[in-house]
């Protein structure tokens, strides 16, 4: 991957005002510079960026249709009305059903969950789920993470007299399903102040309202947002408004007081006794939990997360840490395979877009393969599976360009869709692939800009060693939770040059250790080139070269500063 490094000078008026910030609230110039980029600029903007508060949560009766899903759930619970939990088979759903199962479960004991079978039922509201809910006395099915396109279905729930109240954050058609009450602040309508909560989210502003409306201290929710957490850094939704207040408290929960069913995923992980961050979860904690879908069935995943017993949530999470490791088999071998046939594809420099299909692909590691192929070859990717003469999977894009409204393009090819600006699920019968991948590869071509070809790297600060310290470490860390919309911060140094012991390391000799001096000083700085032993002769050359890093803490030195090294250049002066 070549990335462009895109830099700009901060301007008189840029360092003049971080100065003066850092000055009123005793911070260093660097970190009141990264404040004032992401639009923070007086003391009060500051300390209510540092310090989240719970209270400044939003008004969940301000969501359209909260009083109607409120009063229908009251009714319900009045009446004695069986209730079903239901949501979709990733992180994001399975966080939403064990969060409003186990809150509700402290008030009302005529309920259950339920995640549709990936393989059996497909993605979203089954009728076979619904045909269930209706056999079993089910009268209100609560859906989370899916459900706004679901119009077919909810018709047919209503017959069989089931009502629904949807909790989605999905891109809504133009026809809504026939709900009792449909909580999405992506709808058109939304009088909601924030768009951009994910699937958990909006199920935790449900509860919300339900404690409110009846008289229940929210402290009744606090023990519940560790799965908040979970579910914005797996969905990677921004982390900015109600998410950054979500995320920051979830992860003090995460931290202190988790679950029993996350504390056992912590233990897997081999995470005990570390300070969890965001990247945690995106690399440890959800992928064990989307295992569990991927591989089996989701309904595992909630096992777990609402189960009391450390034991018994031991066993749970070994037996989906292991669908994980299978899990990993898979997807090596699919993305192998998928690389094969791109370095089969002649044209392919000349196409804007990817589309890749096998039959033999495992359903559930689709949308993992298409991340894959879309970091690698940096454009927007559709990748499929084939089952029965129908083509399912998932699509992925890269920043700044909306694949939803390129899958949207060709709906009429479509059985059904839905997702949002990133990342896409689809079905379409097997016959239609040729016709879809050439109105997706021509819709992409005429509205991708050049910009969004390349991927790029967007320079917070230069720096040079001296001004690495803990520190600084510590400032940066006030930023945290990162993730989209607060990205960690990204550095750059130029004119570094390898210490004399820098090595490749690796089970494959991909990365590199590296000890570096810069030209200003004689401190040598360790950091870490994850894939790009590549670039290890270059670095052994003693020949200056540029880097763009982030600044990690050393996972096994506690307190030590570490460079987690994005890109390496030649310096300019050896052009």
């Amino acid at each position: 991957m070549q990335f462009k490094w895109n830099y700009k000078l901060p301007s008189p008026e840029h360092l003049q005002a971080a100065n003066d910030l850092a000055e009123k609230i005793g911070m260093s110039p660097v970190l009141a510079s990264l404040l004032i980029q992401r639009g923070i600029r007086t003391e009060s903007a500051a300390k209510r960026f540092f310090r989240p508060m719970l209270s400044e949560l939003i008004d969940p009766f301000l969501m359209n249709d909260m009083d109607v899903a409120v009063d229908r759930l009251n009714d319900a619970m009045g009446r004695k009305e069986r209730i079903m939990v239901y949501g979709d088979y990733d992180v994001d759903g399975c966080t939403a059903v064990a969060l409003v199962y186990k809150f509700l479960q402290q008030f009302y004991s005529n309920i259950e969950y339920y995640i549709p079978s990936r393989y059996e039922e497909g993605y979203g509201v089954s009728r076979k789920s619904i045909d269930h809910a209706a056999e079993t006395g089910v009268k209100l099915i609560i859906v989370l993470d899916c459900g706004i396109k679901a119009v077919d279905e909810i018709a047919y729930a209503r017959e069989r007299g089931v009502d629904f109240i949807i909790c989605d954050h999905h891109v809504p058609d133009d026809e809504l399903p026939p709900a009792v009450a449909i909580l999405n602040p992506k709808r058109t309508d939304s009088t909601y102040p924030f768009k951009h909560l994910c699937g958990c989210g909006v199920g935790f502003k449900l509860m919300q309202a339900f404690a409110k409306n009846n008289g229940i201290p929210f402290s009744r929710l606090i023990p519940l947002l560790d799965f908040c957490a979970v579910s914005i850094a797996a969905d990677l939704v921004p982390i900015e408004g109600e998410n950054r207040i979500l995320a920051f408290h979830g992860l003090k929960q995460l931290n202190q007081s988790p679950s029993t069913g996350m504390k056992a995923i912590i233990d897997i992980c081999g995470l005990t006794g570390r300070e969890l961050t965001m990247s945690d979860i995106i690399f440890k904690i959800g992928p064990r939990i989307n295992a569990s879908g991927r591989m089996q069935n989701g309904i595992e995943a909630v096992e777990l997360l609402v189960e009391r017993d450390m034991k018994h949530a031991l066993t749970i999470a070994e037996r989906i840490n292991e669908y994980n490791e299978q899990r990993k088999d898979v997807d090596k071998q699919m993305t192998e395979e998928a690389n094969e046939i791109m370095a089969r594809i002649e044209s392919l420099q000349h196409q804007k877009s990817i589309v890749l299909y096998d039959v033999g692909w495992k359903k559930g590691v689709v949308g993992i393969v298409a991340s894959r192929i879309t970091e690698l070859y940096y454009r927007p990717t559709v990748v499929l599976t084939i089952i029965d003469g129908v083509a399912s999977g998932s699509a992925r894009s890269v920043a700044g360009f909306d694949i939803y409204d390129a899958i949207k393009s060709c709906r009429d090819l479509l059985e059904n869709f839905g997702g949002h600006t990133y990342a896409v699920g689809l079905t379409l019968k097997q016959e239609n692939i040729p016709e879809f991948r050439r109105r997706f590869q021509e819709y992409v071509s005429n509205h991708i800009l050049p910009e969004q070809t390349q991927q790029t790297l967007d320079i917070d600060f230069e720096l040079e060693f001296r001004d690495i310290s803990k520190r600084l470490l510590s400032d940066i860390k006030k930023l945290a939770p990162h993730g989209p919309g607060n990205p960690k911060p990204i550095f750059m140094t130029r004119n570094v040059y390898d210490y004399g012991t820098s090595k490749v390391v690796g089970r494959h000799q991909e990365h590199i250790k590296l000890e570096l001096v810069d030209s200003k000083s004689a401190m040598v700085v360790n950091g870490i080139a994850f894939g790009q032993s590549a670039a290890a002769k270059y670095i052994k050359s003693k020949h200056s070269f540029d880097i763009v890093y982030t600044i990690e803490e050393n996972t096994f030195k506690r307190g030590e500063v570490q460079l987690q090294i994005e890109d390496i250049r030649p310096s300019a002066s050896e052009n």
